[in-house]
């Protein structure tokens, strides 16, 4: 993405995926052909250290910066571990961060080079657990890596999360499989009916089911822990599902990054947009917030939506920071990564203003 400007770059959005109408047969592309959807890497400010923080105008929420040791780390997505710190991905730096809630982080390579770590989600046992481009690794709040081999070459493995099984299901977004493996290091496959859907995020249900995104087939799909798969389509067309989670209200909420729009759909399969008001927001994960709000993850800012459809927009004081992973923490902040920023985020919201939003 080198010599293109601001705009195009952030036109651009997720890094197209060319072999889709460039390439035959799906099964036989390599991770290295189909690439799980990346923020755009711009120049990075070699001056910038330390940790910043902004007062935004709205409802005057805060948010602090913490910059990654590691230059151009990209970092992926993030979650909060059993020892109460966040924990995220580097897909660039091939390495797992840590990060206190004093902003304090730690770093830790993975074994295998050019793992391109991604997704990642706490486990039943205590550990992290995330994907590469062919393995499931997992780390001990200690440092300690195991990586696990998927069946499937080059799987391209992209979200993972706990599921109501005691196991951990994942997406195969190359290889157009959903993924289960146990903490034993297990791992099984199901297939997604529709070809070429590029399955990305997944959350359980409240229904005792894992919901996914199908990135490239415009659908939401859902699976049961026996594997058996249904497919809801998405009335916005090339809307691009990418985030995905278990509202407050009993739905699922996901995010379109094509589309422009927030998604909310019922365990029945009804599904509701919303639109986000700013163009081109190319909105990425989403997650549940206090009360009745769900908060999701655009280019420059962190957007806010209660379940009556009501969004609100919030920036980010570093420029093109494009964020990715976010997700609820302790109390009523959110933590979040900037993909191209190279930090990570917290927003703390005015408690004055959450009574607002809860049922």
């Amino acid at each position: 993405m080198q010599g293109l400007g601001r705009s195009t770059t952030f036109r651009l959005g997720l890094l197209t995926i060319l072999v889709l109408s460039a390439l035959g047969s799906f099964a036989d592309r390599s991770a290295a052909q189909v690439e799980r959807p990346r923020r755009p890497l711009p120049a990075r400010d070699p001056h910038r250290s330390g940790f910043s923080i902004a007062v935004i105008d709205n409802f005057t929420e805060s948010v602090t910066e913490y910059d990654i040791p590691t230059s151009t780390s990209e970092p992926m997505e993030l979650v909060l571990g059993s020892d109460g710190a966040y924990w995220f991905t580097e897909f660039n730096g091939n390495k797992i961060g840590r990060v206190t809630t004093d902003g304090d982080i730690t770093e830790f390579d993975i074994p295998t080079a050019d793992s391109q770590p991604y997704g990642i989600a706490a486990g039943p046992d205590g550990a992290l657990w995330f994907t590469e481009v062919d393995k499931i690794g997992r780390i001990t709040t200690a440092g300690a890596v195991t990586e696990f081999d998927i069946p499937t070459a080059d799987s391209a493995a992209s979200g993972i999360v706990a599921g109501p099984d005691g196991a951990l299901w994942f997406t195969e977004f190359s290889t157009n499989k959903i993924g289960r493996i146990t903490t034993a290091g297990a791992v099984t496959e199901f297939d997604i009916p529709t070809a070429n859907s590029l399955p990305l995020g997944i959350t359980p249900g409240p229904d005792g089911a894992l919901w996914f995104t199908e990135y490239g087939a415009n659908k939401i799909g859902r699976i049961t822990t026996a594997g058996a798969v249904t497919e809801f389509n998405i009335p916005t067309a090339n809307s691009q599902p990418l985030g995905i989670t278990a509202g407050p209200d009993g739905a699922l909420w996901f995010t379109e990054n094509g589309g422009n729009k927030i998604g909310r759909i019922t365990t029945a399969g009804a599904v509701t947009e919303f639109d986000i008001p700013t163009a081109e927001s190319q909105s990425y994960n989403i997650t549940a917030g206090v009360g009745n709000t769900l908060w999701f993850a655009e280019v420059e800012k962190i957007g806010q939506i209660t379940t009556d459809g009501q969004i609100f927009e919030y920036d980010i004081p570093t420029p093109d920071s494009a964020i990715t992973g976010i997700i609820k923490g302790k109390g009523v902040s959110l933590w979040f990564v900037e993909n191209t920023g190279n930090k990570i985020g917290r927003l703390l919201p005015n408690p004055m203003y959450i009574p607002m939003y809860t049922n």
